[in-house]
């Protein structure tokens, strides 16, 4: 049975993802790669409450609700990926896993190899921004 995960595609009024850096430690997979924000979902656990979990320990915030996009169904997992329009201004967030976070727009995205093959879902994100956006 495939593992889960779970990761946001935090955007802003400019129509850019935030993403964070990797670590850049010796056997970490993706190190020192650009990825979205998310992680595994824990046993006893739903990717709803993962992906609000995650995000709480990661950079300190409470998402809320979280709005389910896709799911994916990569090789190694089964991926649930959540959208939410960020309001947050990224130097007040407390960044605890990984080196940075950075907004990126569409044409950085698509010239950057992000870590977990989510250069595709990102492509999704954009190609349907009519359907999901206000």
């Amino acid at each position: 049975m495939k593992r889960k995960g779970t990761s946001i595609i935090l955007y802003n009024e400019k129509d850019c993802l935030l993403l964070f850096l990797r670590d850049d430690k010796p056997g970490l997979p993706y190190a020192n790669m650009w990825d979205i924000p998310g992680g595994h979902v824990e046993e006893g656990e739903t990717p709803d409450e993962c992906i609000v979990r995650e995000m709480k320990e990661e950079i300190g915030v409470d998402i809320g609700a979280p709005c389910l996009f896709r799911v994916y169904d990569f090789d190694d997992r089964i991926e649930y990926v959540y959208v939410s329009f960020f309001r947050y201004q990224i130097e007040n967030l407390n960044l605890t896993e990984g080196q940075a976070l950075r907004w990126f727009s569409q044409e950085e995205i698509v010239e950057t190899e992000l870590a977990y093959g989510f250069n595709q879902v990102a492509d999704d994100f954009f190609k349907s921004q009519h359907d999901i956006l206000p």
